[in-house]
């Protein structure tokens, strides 16, 4: 298939963000940029926020419970 070259301005704190997420899976920018707008034209991303979002709000109370018990030292009792 042929290829399309894109041109796009980022700041350079993106740049860098792009460049070490696609290092990180093994791709070059273009094929990282590339799977990233497939991955949101499929709706994958979509759904992936949506299924975090139930679970954060099926289980928000055990994330409660964990930072709550991290912030109160032992023995202390709120009053």
């Amino acid at each position: 298939m042929a290829k399309t070259q894109l041109g796009a301005r980022v700041n350079e704190d993106v740049a860098e963000l792009a460049r070490k997420r696609a290092a990180d899976l093994g791709l070059s920018i273009g094929d990282y940029l590339a799977r990233l707008v497939q991955d949101d034209a499929s709706g994958l991303r979509a759904r992936a926020v949506d299924a975090a979002a139930r679970f954060l709000s099926e289980h928000q109370a055990v994330f409660d419970e964990a930072e709550d018990a991290q912030q109160t030292p032992p023995g202390v009792r709120a009053a």
